[in-house]
């Protein structure tokens, strides 16, 4: 591939809510450009950006992938991303690497939840962006009714600049506003046609809203305007531009993106109005010190690792040695790729803004930041939400728990939205991540790339048993059997800890228990304690006094000692009204204020106690202290409440006595497993 300068380059993320065809429209612009010989459809798995075995299998986007589009001596940086809820974590990568985007939206559905949730993302960065009016083709799709939705929910800044030609199975072209002229689509081909007398007065209309809208993109333009005076087409295109780039302006332009219908208007529209890297950041970037971003990494199947770069300063030159800021490490690297799909060129350079892969880094991570010793400046790096959907997972085969381990540790490098670890009171292999969606792509890519197959349950509660009574017991270990026998006595006293975990005192008197004894009595009581009298839970805030005992000076040990304690200890904390406790974790619910009353209501439901609510931006949050054991399935629980429009995050905070009848239940469990075992 040719060099582009930074003045030449555009990157654009594709976003929309699912299902509204922003592959669709990407593969359209693929082949406009004639990248492709054919339209690619998602239905058959042949469109070049959904090529993983799971995007093929379920016909949705689930990575972001990278399809330059070389058009108008240009090169469009396409960031084709996933449209639910459960990939944002690729979402956010790709905003991070991209200059503006292009919301998609359904002429049918019209707005949707994650229009809303991209929306509001790129207004917290003022990032410019066009909408595109899909599927005008579908039958009961309604341009002007969306469009009015639109204004009505984001602002009188949002404009058409193109209008259909016909509607539903008659959709056969478009209107450019701005030029005053009409194509027909025939054979994948734009032909200039008269323009439709029917559509004279809503291209007057819409015509007076763009000149409104670029006069307010500058002042000159503003002053001009309120005059009387009309803009020029060449004074229009400088107030869009300037109006786009700071998001005060954004044009709707329209078609359908698999009869590609509009879509060269719409490519044409990113050249000449999205602002390129120069334009946003300006003209000291080209400067260097060589700067870039890792925003993405890939383990490709040829190539091994891929890492995604955004040049943010300088020129990344190929086959040379870059250091990494953020891990303090040269790393030697080859040739620069261009990704398309799953297909790859090659370049010589990438200069300021440009986005190019680098295959098989060492020691390369998301957020990296890369550039030359000494003089880089470290980058802000992907904020990724927090995962909140955890499955156990265990490998069917024994054979495979360490290679399932080592595949699942290489996709959690490629997607921070995922965790594995293992959780060691319940010996348990904890997945978690985005939502149900999300766990089940991985556990299918764990089976058809990896070869391992998995079981998944929900995770055990890390549950925990102490007392609230004090109390004593003794115990004798007394064992002959030929030789030296076995002896140890001890007695103990039981008390609650309101602080700390466990406390070990003696207060032997006359040597009943000799002190190189007493470490072998707190190793007995330590050990046992791992496992509870009432479900088998670890127990904790216990605090145990020797206070008398025997011992005998041939037979006494130190395990004759630690088995006799860790007896007396298993009595005793019967008779001291034990008490099973629960992890209570602290939770912030964000949503809209429409739901804040089901969201209360579900939280009380789930024995949860709110603390409070307060205002965030356009969002209410809501705490609340919740048992973990009723949290596991809350992503689910919140995305069915809010229609995927809220979000949570939540930490452990302490622990609580479980209810009566809630710990009767996982008393019970716990028995009946015993005497399965056995």
């Amino acid at each position: 591939m040719r060099v582009y300068t930074s003045k030449q380059l555009r990157n654009v993320a594709i976003l929309s809510h699912g299902g509204a065809g922003k592959t669709s429209l990407v593969e359209a612009m693929l082949f406009d450009a004639g990248h492709t010989n054919r339209l690619g459809k998602t239905d058959d798995g042949t469109t070049v950006t959904d090529y993983l075995p799971e995007e093929i299998k379920r016909k949705v986007t689930v990575s972001t992938t990278l399809a330059p589009v070389e058009w108008k001596d240009c090169k469009i940086n396409v960031l084709d991303s996933p449209g639910y809820a459960d990939f944002i974590g690729e979402v956010k990568s790709a905003m991070r690497a991209c200059d503006s985007m292009v919301m998609v939206v359904d002429a049918v559905g019209g707005i949707e939840v994650m229009t809303e949730v991209h929306w509001e993302a790129a207004d917290e960065v003022s990032l410019p962006r066009f909408v595109f009016l899909n599927k005008l083709d579908r039958e009961n799709a309604n341009f002007y009714k969306v469009v009015e939705s639109l204004r009505e929910r984001f602002g009188n800044r949002v404009v058409p600049l193109t209008l259909p030609i016909g509607a539903e199975d008659k959709l056969s072209g478009v209107v450019h506003i701005l030029q005053n002229k009409a194509y027909k689509y025939e054979n994948n081909k734009a032909v200039e046609i008269p323009v439709p007398d029917d559509l004279s007065a809503d291209i007057e209309k819409y015509r007076d809203a763009m000149m409104e809208a670029a006069a307010e993109g500058d002042d000159e333009l503003m002053m001009k305007y309120l005059d009387g005076e009309l803009l020029s087409d060449e004074e229009i295109i400088i107030g869009l531009q300037a109006g786009v780039k700071n998001a005060k302006v954004i044009p709707v332009y329209c078609g359908s993106a698999t009869k590609n219908i509009g879509v060269q208007q719409l490519m044409d529209a990113i050249t000449c109005l999205m602002p390129s890297p120069i334009d946003v950041y300006g003209e000291e970037i080209t400067k260097g010190p060589l700067t870039a971003i890792v925003f993405k990494t890939l383990a490709d199947p040829f190539v091994g690792k891929l890492s995604y770069l955004r040049v943010i300063k300088g020129t990344l030159k190929a086959d040379s040695t870059i250091h990494n800021m953020t891990k303090e490490k040269d790393e030697r690297y080859g040739a620069l790729l261009v990704p398309r799909g799953k297909a790859q060129d090659n370049v010589a350079e990438a200069q300021a803004g440009d986005i190019v892969a680098i295959a098989k880094f060492l020691d390369v991570s998301i957020g990296d930041t890369l550039g030359e010793k000494g003089k880089t400046e470290i980058q802000p790096g992907v904020e990724f939400p927090e995962p909140t959907f955890s499955v156990a997972v265990s490998a069917k085969s024994r054979n495979d728990e360490d290679k399932m381990a080592g595949a699942i540790n290489k996709m959690v490098d490629e997607d921070p939205t995922l965790k594995f670890v293992k959780n060691p009171e319940t010996k348990e292999s904890v997945l978690t991540g985005m939502g149900e969606t999300h766990l089940d792509i991985v556990i299918d890519r764990l089976k058809t790339k990896y070869g391992v197959e998995v079981t998944t349950k929900t995770p055990r509660v890390p549950y925990r048993e102490t007392i609230r009574g004090t109390g004593e017991n003794e115990y004798k270990h007394k064992k002959q059997s030929g030789g030296h026998g076995q002896y140890g006595h001890v007695k103990l006293r039981f008390y609650p800890l309101t602080e700390g975990d466990f406390e070990f005192t003696e207060t032997i008197f006359g040597g009943s228990v000799p002190k190189n004894y007493h470490p072998a009595v707190e190793k007995g009581v330590r050990e046992v304690m791992t496992e509870g009298v009432l479900a088998g839970y670890p127990m904790t805030q216990i605090k145990v006094e020797l206070f008398d005992g025997s011992y005998h000076d041939v037979d006494s040990s130190e395990m004759s000692f630690k088995i006799a304690a860790s007896q007396c200890f298993k009595k005793g904390v019967e008779k001291c009204k034990p008490v099973l406790m629960e992890p209570i974790q602290y939770v912030e619910v964000h949503v809209p204020d429409q739901y804040m009353g089901d969201i209360i209501s579900d939280l009380n439901g789930k024995r949860g106690r709110i603390l409070g609510m307060e205002p965030h931006g356009k969002w209410q949050v809501v705490k609340a202290m919740a048992p973990l054991s009723e949290m596991y399935r809350y992503a689910i629980d919140l995305k069915s409440i809010t229609q995927g429009r809220g979000y949570f995050s939540m930490k452990f905070d302490h622990y609580e006595d479980v209810p009566g009848m809630v710990a009767q239940g996982i008393i019970a469990e716990y028995q009946k497993m015993k005497e399965d075992k056995e």
